[in-house]
């Protein structure tokens, strides 16, 4: 789940005096000369979260990007290679033996061992510690019994008794460098899902005692990765970083990145064009058609993974009924939006997985994701949908236009008052929806952690599904997840996840809306710019050019 957001102008005027002295070359002229010292600026979102396992959304994982090196990366058919990891080997698809690569180190010099790892994963897993991103170590042995005993929260949250357990049976260190992970199951796709950074280590200096973080860690957090924090975590400001020259990997073309946090897409578009940032990962949705006359050959675009969605509460009685969801989605012009506000710069979505995957499919949805007003009102008034809805969203990543739009339609279509409802930030949404906090339909968002359909499936819809922000469940879908996951290969995974899509697309406990495309731009200083399927810019590649 992936937006931009926006300081201040005063804090972008300060920080861009801060740079001054960085910035370009001593004589004030352009250089052929790459700077391999030179600090670059980067418009992200406030980040929800900093350790790596608790850091879900795109803002976050952009600055792990920089701090941590993950154990493998992708190649240009999506399939795993290793990075931090010599070998990640399994027989049988539930054991496997991850063996480390030697030379690496935290940032304050600690070797990286196994037990970096283990520990690090063990906190992950640990329902008490409430990590965004434990769902994702679920598929290892021993993961329930880290699980409180009161799923039903009946004895509310503060009563809720310990679980059996507070390590992993399934790890277990082979030697320094080497570590086994057994799997409840087979599960054939294992070794792409560790490429995400909710499996990065932590050093023996982020632990109070075992299994505590130090409060204050997520501050200023001590990775593995290329480059390392310099001072701690500016809320709603910046966070910098610098390179990491002990780092036995690839080394970066340039001295540090200072993240520049903005409110606003339209303000970090802003400090783009006037010299005061570098990189914008997003140019806003209002810029798009000035954008290629703004920018020139800076104006980028790239295969992005993102699925722009609607989500329902579905514990809510007024929208408990699939068939009101799916008239609300027929009274949705997709195509329209796409042209008027997006400039055709995305795609409409009748599907629930990225087309960039293997096994997607273009028009899984069917009849719901048509657009047919009439039959549209008709279903919606027999289904006694509510007179009123409202939508809420982030205000901080660019949505305003397209939200107004499509309550507009909804309006029109349905015969209903519609509101649009922003909230600040988008840690700001998450919360309130993580309370349930009635907030009406709500966007979501989508980029894959890992290459696989099971990504965007299990995390977002599964009953404990990490993302579940919706309440919903049904069984039969999680079992077809499960038998995709233990499946003994990809094509077999593929046939049940394709089973599982269907019935979402029965049950529509959200609305496909729109599947992505990486529309950034960046300044005169910088060259070699390129965003990945995932929306983060390569900070190996680029470089200072000016």
């Amino acid at each position: 789940m992936r937006v931009s957001r926006r300081m201040s102008w005063g804090a972008a005027a300060a920080v861009a005096v801060v740079l001054a002295a960085t910035a370009c070359s001593g004589d004030g002229g352009g250089s052929d000369t790459p700077d391999g010292d030179a600090v670059i600026r980067i418009g992200i979102a406030e980040p929800q979260h900093m350790i790596p396992s608790n850091a879900t959304e795109s803002a976050g994982a952009q600055v792990l990007a920089a701090l941590y090196t993950p154990l493998v990366e992708f190649d240009a058919e999506k399939k795993p290679v290793e990075v931090a990891a010599e070998s990640i080997e399994s027989a049988d698809n539930v054991l496997w033996t991850v063996k480390l690569k030697g030379g690496y180190t935290f940032h304050n010099g600690e070797p990286v061992t196994a037990d970096s790892y283990i520990n690090a994963w063990n906190h992950a897993a640990y329902g008490p510690n409430g990590n965004g991103g434990a769902y994702f170590f679920g598929q290892i042995e021993g993961y329930d019994d880290l699980q409180s005993t009161d799923p039903d929260g009946e004895e509310g949250p503060q009563q809720a008794p310990e679980p059996k357990a507070k390590t992993l049976t399934g790890l277990n260190k082979v030697d320094d460098l080497t570590f086994t992970v057994t799997l409840s199951g087979p599960f054939a796709e294992f070794e792409s899902v560790l490429g995400y950074h909710v499996f990065s280590p932590l050093p023996a200096a982020a632990w109070a005692s075992e299994g505590v973080l130090k409060e204050g860690f997520e501050e200023a957090p001590i990775g593995n990765g290329p480059f390392r924090m310099k001072g701690s975590w500016q809320h709603d400001s910046r966070i910098e970083v610098e390179r990491y020259d002990a780092h036995p990997g690839p080394k970066p073309k340039i001295g540090g990145v200072v993240f520049q946090i903005y409110q606003q897409l339209t303000t970090d578009y802003a400090d783009l064009l006037a010299g005061n940032n570098d990189v914008t990962r997003q140019v806003p949705t209002e810029s798009l058609g000035s954008a290629p006359t703004d920018l020139g050959d800076r104006f980028g675009k790239s295969p992005l993974s993102s699925f722009q969605f609607l989500a329902f509460p579905t514990f809510q009685p007024e929208f408990a009924r699939a068939e009101v969801r799916r008239a609300i989605s027929m009274a949705i012009d997709r195509d329209e939006i796409v042209r008027t506000i997006f400039k055709d710069s995305q795609t409409s979505a009748r599907s629930f997985v990225s087309p960039l995957l293997a096994g997607a499919r273009p028009d899984t949805c069917g009849e719901p994701c048509q657009f047919d007003p009439a039959r549209a009102k008709a279903e919606y008034q027999a289904a006694g949908g509510p007179a009123r809805l409202q939508i809420s969203y982030n205000g901080d990543g660019g949505h305003k236009d397209w939200v107004e739009a499509t309550c507009n339609q909804l309006k029109n279509n349905l015969g209903v008052e519609c509101v649009s409802t922003p909230e600040a930030k988008f840690a700001d949404l998450l919360n309130k929806v993580e309370a349930k906090t009635p907030v009406g339909m709500f966007r979501m968002g989508w980029s894959m952690d890992y290459p696989s359909m099971q990504n965007y499936l299990g995390p977002i819809y599964t009953t404990n599904g990490s993302s579940n922000y919706y309440g919903f469940s049904n069984a039969e879908f999680d079992r077809l997840v499960e038998e995709g996951e233990r499946a003994p290969n990809q094509e077999e995974a593929i046939k049940k996840y394709q089973e599982a899509e269907q019935i979402l697309a029965r049950e529509m406990p959200v609305i496909p809306l729109r599947f992505g495309q990486n529309n950034y731009g960046h300044s005169t200083r910088v060259g070699n710019v390129e965003l990945d399927a995932q929306g983060q810019v390569d900070l190996l590649k680029i470089e200072v050019i000016d």
